[in-house]
């Protein structure tokens, strides 16, 4: 093989293997939409945002298992579906696709928010604060994702009922 063309593909390869295997939403906070991903041009992917955007959870969560089933790269098709579960109260549902969103995107804003908002609702303050911590870090100049977790925190500790300690 001449060695022009040996190195043409190793290049070629070198590229393919470096670049994400699907997008993966960006710091995606569940804005919907399709950021690029025509896969996300879909009826089935807007109709769950669409159900979610109108509180139907149940809904959104019939469409989404199969979405991630057939994309499991799809770091916002896991966010929603875990904000789904986390809104009718399956939390080790929610859980589950929060942390396989943020394997997929670990900047994942929207994960990241709403994962600490999840472990407020298991009573795990300190948790939602890790997340905090971690938005804090993606977004330094801060972002709506850090202002509504902050404000959840200080929302549960607050509660005369709360198990947390006051900052």
């Amino acid at each position: 093989m001449p060695r022009s063309l040996s190195r043409c593909l190793a290049f070629v390869l070198s590229a393919l293997l470096s670049a994400p295997l699907f997008a993966a939403g960006g710091g995606g906070g569940g804005a919907g939409g399709g950021d690029g991903d025509p896969r996300k041009d879909s009826a089935a992917y807007k109709e769950a945002v669409s159900a979610i955007q109108a509180q139907q959870y149940a809904k959104a969560i019939a469409l989404l298992e199969p979405w991630v089933a057939g994309n499991a790269g799809d770091a916002d098709g896991h966010n929603w579906l875990a904000y789904s579960y986390r809104k009718t109260g399956k939390l080790d549902l929610a859980f589950r696709h929060y942390r396989r969103a943020l394997g997929i995107d670990p900047q994942h804003k929207g994960a990241h928010e709403y994962i600490g908002e999840a472990y407020l609702m298991a009573n795990q303050p300190d948790k939602a604060e890790e997340h905090a911590k971690t938005l804090a870090s993606l977004c330094p100049q801060g972002c709506e994702e850090l202002k509504d977790l902050r404000a959840a925190i200080t929302a549960y500790r607050a509660k005369p009922n709360s198990t947390a300690k006051a900052p």
